[in-house]
Parts: structure tokens; C-alpha cells; sequence
């Protein structure tokens, strides 16, 4: 069973973080290039694999390592012909993930590796998802990397799998500062204060993040800016619909691609 997230129920279980605020502009995207469009559909259809955890060659790929660690889940693959290290998160899907997603008070940003973050705060439940498996994901990437070195790092995740590669996106990049990472998510949602949306955006850049979304999908927006959240980097609309009206179903088909179905394994899988 799929247990949609819950963000709209804890706007009433917390004060305003006002304190962790500052003005913030969104920007977004006006128009995109074929290649950019294309590496959005195909990074979706990561973010929508993990949902389907057995999954032993995504998109054809090799499958590195798998990982399964309270709750958090996700994968490591290999692409040698586009010569790429990806990480996908899945979204949420069970009811521990709801839980994860209803712990919206923020603390201070804290991981495997990241120093000088400043007055960055982070959701506390999304931070935990992370810092569960960093070790783990850290690990499998740096032995990738040192093997693969010219290899791009590809940091991929749908909702919650968003709110987390961004984390473990920043988290890589602290370890592996030389690396070429982008970062892609789809109907994310804000994840942390200002001062983590500009630390985001500077440890990466602003031109290898990818945030897309629809305009009609509640959950991008539900962690209020009224809490002190906001987005970071360029916002990528597939289309340009009517203003969201929180939890709806454009938040489960991004670019085709059902991310919180069990599609069959030939969808993902090529033998």
C-alpha cells in the first residue's frame, strides 16, 4: 500500500521557524535544451526504479550495491557507456517513511564530512534518512570513484528520495571535492532553511542541479515558507499547470513515469 506523504497534518504540530528565514528568490527555468530534457526523463526513470527494489540492472546498468537501513532505501549503479556513478533514493512508500516525513522541525545541518555550513538548518527527519546511510553510501561511492575517476556522479531521488540525494549530494561532493556530481529530483520537497538552500547551491552550483517539478503537485510547496523552508537552484516545470493544491496525483507521474508504482521489471531491467 502507498502511504502519501503527510506534511499538510504537522503545519499544525509546529510553531513557525521564522528565526531560520531569510529572502529568497526561486528562480526558474524558462525553457530547457533537448539534452536537458532528455537527462530529466532518463533520471526519472531512476528515481522511479527504486521504488522497485528488486531491480538487479537498472536502466541496463550494473548494479553496485543495494541498501535497506531504517527505513531509507536506494541503490548504486554503473552506466560505463555514459560513463556515470548513480545514486537513486526512493521516495516515501511505507508508513515509517510518513513518519520520517512529519518530523518538520528543523535542526542544524550535520553529516558525514560537511563543515563550514553555517546557519544552515535542515527537516529532521529528512537529515536522519540520510545519516543513516551515509556511511554506507559514502563508502560504495568513493571505492566507485577511485575506480572510475573521469566517471560523472549522478545524485537521484523522487519526494522524500529527493529531499534525501540532496543531502547525500552535498555530503559526496564534501568527499570527493575534485568529482563531477549533478544532482536531479522530481517533485521535491523544500528541504531545509535559506542558508541550506545557498549552501546546496555553492557546493554543488546552481548549473548541475536539476529540481523538476509540476506546478500542480502539492508536496514541492507543503513544507511552507511561513516554517522558514526553502527551495534551492533553478525549478523545472514539465508543464505549466494551475497552482498546486497540496497532496494530488501529479506527484506520483513525473515525465511518464508512475514513481510510486511497482511497474514490471522489464520497464527497468534489460537483460
Amino acid at each position: 500500500m502507498l502511504f502519501v506523504p503527510l506534511f499538510f497534518l504537522s503545519y499544525f504540530l509546529a510553531a513557525p521557524l521564522n528565526a531560520f528565514a531569510s529572502p529568497l528568490v526561486e528562480s526558474r527555468a524558462n525553457g530547457i535544451d533537448e539534452t536537458t530534457y532528455n537527462n530529466l526523463e532518463r533520471y526519472t526513470k531512476y528515481s522511479s526504479a527504486v521504488y522497485q527494489w528488486i531491480c538487479p540492472k537498472p536502466l541496463g546498468n550494473k548494479l553496485i550495491d543495494q541498501f535497506d537501513i531504517s527505513g531509507t532505501q536506494g541503490f548504486v549503479a554503473r552506466d560505463d557507456s555514459r560513463k556515470e556513478i548513480v545514486i537513486a533514493f526512493r521516495g516515501t512508500l511505507e508508513l515509517k517513511d510518513a513518519f520520517v516525513d512529519l518530523q518538520i522541525i528543523m535542526k542544524p545541518l550535520q553529516s558525514t564530512g560537511l563543515t563550514n555550513v553555517g546557519s544552515a538548518y535542515v527537516h529532521t527527519g529528512f537529515l536522519y534518512a540520510y545519516n543513516v546511510v551515509a556511511s554506507t553510501v559514502l563508502k560504495t561511492v568513493k571505492a566507485q570513484a577511485a575506480a572510475y575517476p573521469s566517471y560523472t556522479i549522478v545524485v537521484t531521488g523522487h519526494s522524500l528520495g529527493g529531499a534525501v540525494a540532496s543531502l547525500a549530494a552535498i555530503s559526496i561532493k564534501s568527499a570527493l571535492p575534485n568529482s563531477s556530481l549533478k544532482l536531479y529530483t522530481f517533485g521535491q520537497p523544500r528541504t531545509g532553511n535559506a542558508a541550506f538552500a545557498s549552501y546546496v547551491e555553492s557546493k554543488i552550483g546552481i548549473n548541475n542541479i536539476f529540481r523538476a517539478v509540476h506546478t500542480y503537485d502539492g508536496i514541492t510547496t507543503i513544507l511552507f515558507k511561513a516554517l522558514g523552508y526553502r527551495h534551492f537552484a533553478n525549478e523545472y516545470w514539465h508543464f505549466q499547470e494551475s497552482p498546486s493544491t497540496f497532496i494530488n496525483p501529479a506527484h506520483i507521474v513525473y515525465f511518464g513515469q508512475g514513481l510510486c508504482n511497482l511497474y514490471a521489471a522489464s520497464d527497468f531491467v534489460q537483460s
